[in-house]
């Protein structure tokens, strides 16, 4: 039978690993495990990963930096961290470092599926499912394929970047709150994705700076505005 995805977990906890591991591959996935951060990588490379979730303090290599490397050799593959409780600044970091969403430790396992099943649906999206492509005054939004294209230049997006702008594109000269970004990009609202989120936004914002009849507002206390002028 073919394996719903390909998922890589790198994680030092070796109890935590193999539960992880055995509970994923009774869900139809399979699972590549690494128990430190410089095998983690050689297993990426190795292997046509799917989806990474990745321990932040790892052996070797820790978790941001190995996201990082991940990162720049693939735009599109979703990052989960896991992170322990006591880490809340460490979620952060990793946002910057490229990754998309993070799980608390210790976490149920049915919100981990969930979370997977989340990513890959979005990353599996058919290209005609939907009008996946947007407007945005000089530049294209190409939400379907990742990609924000102004003429022959083009910037490949992350996932969660690209679920974020869409949202903003499907509610574009109109004020979205706090809240109703996270509760539809994220799935949930707190603190700390509240903080990712505001990452999140600072990247889009740099894309489109350029852009001639495109404009990202920040609505102080309130939340944001994807402003058209063209």
């Amino acid at each position: 039978m073919q394996p719903k995805a390909k998922i890589l977990l790198v994680e030092d906890d070796s109890t935590l690993g193999f539960v992880v591991k055995d509970n994923l591959e009774e869900h139809g996935y399979e699972v590549i495990f690494s128990s430190d951060g410089e095998s983690g990588w050689q297993q990426f490379m190795r292997h046509n990963i799917d989806i990474c979730l990745l321990d932040v303090m790892l052996p070797k290599k820790d978790g941001m930096t190995l996201a990082t490397q991940i990162r720049k050799k693939n735009e599109k593959i979703p990052i989960l961290f896991l992170t322990a409780k006591s880490m809340d600044e460490d979620r952060i970091s990793g946002f910057k470092a490229g990754g998309d969403d993070y799980i608390t430790k210790p976490f149920n396992m049915t919100e981990l599926l969930l979370r997977i099943e989340v990513f890959l649906k979005r990353t599996r999206k058919k290209p005609e499912e939907g009008n996946g492509r947007f407007e945005l005054g000089s530049l294209v939004f190409d939400y379907n394929n990742l990609l924000l294209m102004d003429g022959s230049r083009k910037q490949q997006l992350t996932q969660k970047e690209a679920d974020l702008l869409q949202f903003l594109c499907t509610h574009a000269n109109a004020v979205v709150k706090r809240e109703d970004i996270l509760l539809n990009v994220w799935g949930k609202e707190d603190y700390f994705l509240g903080r990712s989120m505001d990452v999140f936004m600072t990247k889009i914002r740099k894309y489109l700076k350029d852009a001639e009849g495109v404009e990202l507002q920040t609505i102080h206390g309130v939340g944001f505005k994807l402003v058209l002028s063209k």
